[in-house]
């Protein structure tokens, strides 16, 4: 073998063996020990990475959980009862209660109710849709219709009718990913046992509200003053209901006068 081929050999296989030992060094020195509760938390979450517990994806709730932060253990909405068991058996310690969540979509404004302001054929998405105008809809707080809620929905709760995203209760998990793929904010994460809804998110005046859609909310007031808990209050034309003081009598949906309260679970 040529003597320049040979040094060269050596030289690289010298190095490599020193790239070696130091790699093993620094994996022992640099070592984090991780906590096999973890992995174990990670097996038996949805997966989704959706958000609702406030941490970034599972991997991060499973992490904030063996931290021992005292992060409560029943944050994975999706998961429901049969997850937060197996969490609380892993941790050792006693399961919280569950309050099931839903997501509503907070509006009425489907084709036959809201008025067009144009046509629009672009891009069927609603962020698409959304650029360009707000959409072809006349309210811009309104509904796009174009379904990215429904696209990004892991367990096919969401549904279009009529131009109109609504939530199959039953299959609704309360993850959240409506809420991100709306790009008129018009979906909310809600207690399952809420009584009533107000199902509109427009703040304009009661007149122009009625102008754009015949079943938005138009600020009367009617709804809070008739309210015998004291339980709504009209903020920017905008009706709000106070679940801590709402005793869920119903009357609201009685006395709306655009029909826009609707009683709670609102399915497809």
């Amino acid at each position: 073998m040529d003597t320049t081929i040979f040094i060269a050999v050596l030289s690289v296989t010298a190095v490599g063996a020193s790239c070696a030992v130091m790699l093993c060094i620094a994996a022992k020195v640099m070592h984090v020990k991780v906590d096999e509760r973890v992995a174990q938390l990670q097996e038996i979450m949805p997966g989704i990475n959706c958000g609702a517990c406030g941490y970034p994806g599972c991997s991060g709730y499973a992490e904030a959980l063996v931290s021992g932060a005292g992060v409560k253990t029943n944050l994975c909405t999706p998961g429901g009862a049969e997850v937060l068991a197996r969490i609380s058996a892993i941790l050792g310690v006693e399961a919280e209660s569950v309050v099931p969540k839903t997501a509503v979509v907070n509006c009425l404004g489907d084709s036959g109710s809201q008025q067009k302001k144009m046509e629009y054929k672009g891009i069927q998405s609603c962020q698409a849709a959304k650029l360009l105008f707000g959409g072809e809809g006349a309210c811009a707080f309104g509904c796009l219709g174009y379904g990215d809620c429904q696209i990004v929905c892991p367990t096919d709760a969401v549904c279009m009718q009529d131009s109109l995203a609504r939530i199959r209760a039953g299959l609704c998990t309360g993850c959240g990913l409506c809420v991100k793929a709306c790009p008129n904010d018009l979906i909310s994460i809600e207690n399952a046992s809420a009584p009533v809804f107000v199902m509109c998110k427009n703040i304009e005046k009661g007149a122009v509200v009625r102008k754009k859609c015949s079943k938005g909310c138009i600020g009367c007031g009617k709804c809070a003053r008739e309210c015998p808990e004291k339980a709504i209050v009209v903020e920017n034309s905008l009706a709000r209901i106070d679940y801590a003081k709402c005793s869920g009598c119903g009357h609201c949906v009685q006395s709306c006068v655009a029909k826009c309260i609707k009683p709670g679970k609102p399915a497809a």
